[in-house]
């Protein structure tokens, strides 16, 4: 887990002098790492009460056509390509920005999967 905390450092390169030390809160948490199988949900309790649905595993996605608007499920086949990080395409991790193919087509992931707990998806081709 990391540390979301500010920077220990100024612009000019100087150290910062914290009044204070590391709280709970300012941690992270583990990445879902998205993958492609059969659904797997989890819920997570954030702050305020409020939860977040990481999604595990996922083998469909809902596809939209920017042509006529229409939105329909689809099955995800692979991951052609992820700018978040080159090894995720030949693990076939979804994240955001990542290409998939689909019998509809190839298609981008507009939605965050482990954060929203749903991947969604644009044609591109």
């Amino acid at each position: 887990m990391r540390w979301q905390g500010s920077s220990r450092r100024k612009v000019t390169g100087g150290k910062v002098i914290n009044a204070r030390g590391k709280r709970k809160f300012e941690m992270g948490r583990e990445s879902a790492e998205t993958r492609i199988s059969e659904i797997k949900r989890k819920n997570v309790h954030t702050m305020g009460g409020n939860r977040k649905v990481r999604l595990l595993q996922c083998d469909v996605a809902n596809i939209t056509n920017p042509k006529d608007g229409k939105t329909t499920s689809a099955p995800i086949e692979t991951v052609l390509d992820n700018i978040a990080n080159k090894h995720y395409i030949r693990r076939n991790i979804l994240t955001k920005g990542s290409v998939i193919r689909t019998p509809l087509g190839t298609a981008k992931v507009t939605s965050r999967p482990g954060q929203d707990g749903v991947v969604n998806a644009v044609l591109i081709e």
